[in-house]
């Protein structure tokens, strides 16, 4: 297993979209936290009594991380469909006939760079956000940060292991963004609290690890109330992306290693 993550390494080490995407998951989590703060900052005099109390400055502090997913997401698309648009996955099952090795490796390679990069960019995010939000700002120390910081650092991993499923079931990396992107980023939008298809969204992957991160509601609330707590969440973010890996691996298995 050393030798097939040292080979996987060396796979997506080569690829020049990797730095970018992963720049880009930084700098769009990071930039997009401080921006929000500002806002919530500047918006706070005009709240209500109510929302003023209601204020979660947790929910400004993660909410970029929406957005920055999405590279996370691209660059699991390319690691995994990149040998079958180069037509070097043949090679690669050459030298690794073991298919459940060759994957296990492939998964195992992609998740610590996502987990590395989670761990990274979190605190950065967090960091950026409060700066934004200034006197309305909480410490990293404060209530539930902790578990919401160790959340989101899962959630990004989850994700990409997600990613990683889908691409491996789809192999090209067209049709695997043609699924993803628009499922997170119009779910991540609000379409998962629009009260009609709420009932349904709320245990999509992403709209469920929401939750720890405090992007969604707690239970009581009746508009963005979820009703599961945050690490139940995180447990339907992983049960779809081990069903996803699941199913990467029976495909992998089954077919022919030709590209699409």
């Amino acid at each position: 297993m050393t030798a097939l993550l040292a080979a996987e390494w060396i796979k997506i080490r080569s690829l020049r979209s990797t730095i970018w995407t992963l720049a880009l998951t930084v700098a769009l989590s990071v930039g997009l936290a401080f921006l929000i703060g500002s806002s919530f900052r500047a918006g706070f005099d005009s709240m209500d009594a109510e929302r003023q109390a209601q204020f979660d400055p947790l929910f400004a502090s993660f909410y970029s991380l929406t957005i920055g997913q999405l590279a996370l997401v691209v660059l699991a698309a390319l690691v995994v469909t990149g040998e079958y648009s180069t037509k070097t996955i043949t090679v690669s099952l050459t030298a690794v006939p073991r298919r459940g090795s060759f994957y296990a490796g492939k998964v195992l390679a992609g998740g610590l760079i996502a987990a590395a990069v989670a761990v990274v960019t979190v605190p950065l995010t967090f960091a950026a956000a409060q700066a934004g939000l200034g006197p309305h700002g909480t410490t990293f120390t404060a209530g539930e940060t902790l578990e919401a910081a160790v959340g989101a650092c899962l959630y990004l991993t989850l994700i990409y292991l997600l990613a990683t499923g889908v691409a491996m079931m789809l192999r090209g990396s067209i049709p695997t963004l043609a699924v993803l992107l628009p499922l997170l980023f119009l779910g991540s939008q609000g379409l998962g609290n629009v009260p009609k298809v709420k009932a349904v969204a709320q245990f999509l992957p992403d709209q469920a690890g929401m939750l720890v991160m405090h992007i969604a509601g707690p239970a009581g609330d009746p508009r963005f109330g979820r009703p599961y707590g945050p690490w139940t969440g995180l447990a339907i973010l992983a049960l779809w992306a081990g069903v996803a890996l699941a199913c990467g691996y029976v495909a992998l298995r089954r077919r022919d290693v030709s590209p699409p």
